[in-house]
């Protein structure tokens, strides 16, 4: 049995990979904006501010430590600290998370309109 393709078919599939290549597209372009920023403090002072929505590599601290910033997530990918639990850590996107690293008095903060994973009673 031979399927024949009608007009209305072809214009159907056309519209729905249109939407879809739209709703991608739209999703790239907010998604970057409204990603937030990462603080990033030494010693209790603010050494820099970076938006989350820019992939990138930052050295902070003379070095002693690397934090990553990819697809939207700050993840600390090394540190020369004895235990490496900043580096172990989960990379942080949500508003309110932190990665930090006591060795070498690092803080970095996620400044996000959207909401870590707490509920109303721990936040």
């Amino acid at each position: 049995m031979k399927m024949e393709w009608k007009k209305k078919d072809i214009l159907l599939i056309i519209v729905i990979f249109a939407v879809a290549f739209l709703a991608y597209y739209l999703h790239e372009m907010i998604g970057t904006k409204g990603a937030g920023s990462v603080t990033v403090k030494v010693n209790g002072v603010i050494e820099g501010s970076y938006s989350l929505g820019e992939d990138q590599e930052i050295e902070i601290n003379g070095g002693t430590n690397r934090l990553i910033i990819k697809n939207g997530k700050a993840d600390m990918e090394a540190a020369d600290c004895p235990d490496k639990l900043c580096v172990n850590q989960k990379a942080v996107s949500k508003n309110g998370e932190s990665i930090i690293c006591l060795p070498n008095k690092v803080i970095v903060e996620v400044e996000s309109s959207e909401n870590g994973e707490f509920d109303a009673v721990t936040n």
